[in-house]
């Protein structure tokens, strides 16, 4: 009930596709989608592996909520070892392709091994195919969904896939879904292509049953109703997630030239106004927003270019409607780069869709290359004859088509930011943990958010914690600790449920309660038990780094968040806590002081 109580299990190398029980005992463990995936990773990997050889597992994981009439059910994860941390990478997406796999009959499908030659996954039920992918190896994500529904004569397909930067191993590439929603960060995309997979077509015709129908609409209409009248949804149905920007500028916590500064001047021509505005040529950026599957929040921007810019005026391909700037994206491409051209921001978010690869790290790498390029480390010649300066949109948009089809500098964008900065002899450049680069947000002036970056199992992310309202309240590291700590664990059972993170802006740890209580077989799904659940998924996934080869020397921030002042707001003059901050997250943690889970803490949660 809730689950499928069934895995697909595709071994690439033998070219074999076969169903299995799914383990039930891991599922009341781990619940499902994050947690589930991660402990059949635990189990089945090697975590020392090489994470873009064969014996590295691909984990793509529904929760047993996706599919049901719980708001934001669209959800699913892809789990495995990211190569861009070498770390475990879970990457979380929204769109249709999650609940699509679940109606076909799948909890998880993990795929193991390499492929020969290009394929794709062709999925209809029990009915699995891996099929030849010679005629779209080689295009973009938007091709290869358009011609998988032509090909398969079936516009029901719901289609996972990656571009050239994913088949060349691009060490951020995504894998896309619904042509603008990704798996985004740590490589997932890039694990996939060099399994020579490109992609997963699915359709499935099976519905999910619940435990207790009455019992779950009942819960369903609450949560529902709580979502419609609370105002953080209503901010993100009207602005989309890059209302943040305008937060970030205010408070002095928006990165800008790459981590030099935290306050952008340009900001008012890439905000949610600027976006919503209408030009004197009678163009407007932003078309309308955009639900995934069961979102009753539609967060998400449909957006166009201007016709008359420079970087569509002679490609007409590009004058369509596609995914707009959400806040990372703005971010990334904006303020990190000193770049305030809201249609070449949204021109490169159409690339980096497109072509499969996260505009996050990709926005921190470039940062560090116009850094580089600034100190005179590297030159023209190096970057393809363009002047990698920043405050250049033109540098922008030339730089991730480059990236995206893995041509000239991009190949060395391609690599990430700490290896490329290594590469040119200047590691302190690269701003990231673990090898990830930052979301948008500096560890000076919210402290909780940077003890929240250095402890996250896939490094720097913003979505595996919230800090956010005591980093309001207080500039200091004073007290954040624990509620990093608590929320880690809340939201590692939020995102094996299914659902999105976004409902949390009206609901807690209650509600998922009821709705799994309803969804789920068992009598015994209280509160204290799925907030067990998801401190024994973020141990598991710190073991598996433990494993892998990574300690507590990876759990800190670059020298300039630790070492050099904010240069204004309301952190003006102030460092980052961490030193005094992570001493006592551990403790509270129930690790050493090295940054392993003691035996008590692996008693306690049954992992020892």
């Amino acid at each position: 009930m809730g689950w499928q109580k069934k895995i697909l299990r595709v071994n690439l190398t033998a070219g074999t596709a076969a169903s299995e029980p799914l383990n039930m005992e891991w599922a009341h463990e781990y619940l499902g989608e994050r947690g589930l995936a991660t402990k059949y990773l635990y189990e089945e990997m090697d975590p020392t592996a090489d994470p873009m050889g064969p014996d590295n597992i691909l984990i793509f994981a529904t929760g047993p909520l996706t599919g049901t009439m719980a708001s934001t059910s669209g959800r699913y994860a892809v789990v495995t070892k990211g190569p861009l941390t070498h770390a475990i990478a879970c990457s979380n997406s929204g769109g249709k392709f999650g609940a699509e796999l679940k109606y076909a009959g799948y909890d998880l499908m993990i795929v193991e091994g390499r492929s020969p030659e290009p394929v794709y996954l062709h999925i209809v039920d029990d009915e699995v195919e891996i099929l030849p992918a010679e005629e779209i190896w080689g295009t973009t994500v938007w091709h290869t969904e358009e011609h998988l529904k032509a090909k398969h004569q079936n516009p029901l397909l719901k289609v996972a896939s990656i571009g050239v930067a994913g088949e060349s191993g691009v060490r951020y590439a995504c894998i896309v879904n619904d042509l603008h929603r990704a798996a985004g960060r740590s490589g997932v995309g890039a694990v996939m292509g060099s399994k020579n997979l490109k992609a997963v077509a699915v359709h499935g015709t099976r519905g999910v049953t619940v435990k207790d129908p009455k019992a779950f609409m009942q819960a369903v209409r609450e949560t529902h109703a709580m979502l419609a009248d609370n105002s953080g949804r209503k901010g993100l149905t009207e602005l989309g997630t890059n209302d943040m920007i305008d937060s970030m500028q205010e408070f002095g916590g928006l990165p800008t030239e790459n981590f030099h500064k935290v306050q952008f001047d340009g900001v008012g021509k890439i905000n949610p106004g600027a976006m919503q505005a209408t030009g004197p040529e009678g163009h407007r950026n932003l078309i309308t927003n955009k639900a995934c599957f069961g979102c009753t929040i539609a967060c998400g921007r449909i957006a166009h270019i201007n016709k008359t810019h420079f970087t569509i005026v002679n490609r007409p391909e590009y004058r369509h409607a596609s995914g707009g700037l959400e806040y990372e994206t703005a971010y990334a491409f904006g303020p990190l780069l000193c770049i305030d051209d809201i249609d070449a921001l949204t021109y490169a978010a159409f690339v980096s869709n497109e072509h499969g690869y996260d505009p996050i790290s990709f926005g921190g790498t470039l940062a560090a290359a116009m850094e580089l390029y600034e100190m005179g480390v590297i030159g023209k010649d190096d970057t393809d004859g363009v002047e990698l300066k920043f405050g250049n949109a033109e540098a922008l948009t030339i730089m991730a088509e480059k990236t995206g089809k893995y041509e000239g500098f991009g190949k060395i964008l391609g690599l990430g930011s700490k290896l490329m900065c290594e590469k040119y002899g200047h590691p302190e450049i690269a701003m990231h943990v673990k090898g990830q680069e930052f979301a948008g947000y500096d560890s000076r002036a919210l402290q909780g958010m940077g003890l929240g970056f250095v402890t996250s199992n896939r490094g720097a992310c913003h979505l595996k914690h919230d800090v956010f309202a005591e980093d309001m309240e207080d500039q200091t590291g004073k007290g954040k600790a624990k509620p990093c700590k608590d929320s880690q664990d809340k939201i590692a059972m939020i995102d094996s449920t299914g659902l999105c993170l976004f409902t949390t802006c009206a609901w807690d740890v209650p509600e998922f309660r009821r709705q799994i209580a309803a969804a789920c077989e068992g009598d015994d799904w209280t509160e204290e038990r799925l907030i067990e659940i998801g401190e024994r998924v973020w141990n598991v996934e710190r073991m598996y780094n433990l494993k892998a080869g990574l300690t507590a020397a990876d759990d800190t921030l670059p020298q300039r968040l630790l070492e050099d002042p904010a240069p204004s707001g309301t952190a003006k003059g102030k460092v980052s806590d961490l030193p005094q901050m992570l001493p006592e997250y551990y403790e509270y943690r129930g690790w050493t002081s090295d940054g392993e889970p003691t035996t008590q803490t692996l008693q306690r949660l049954g992992l020892k």
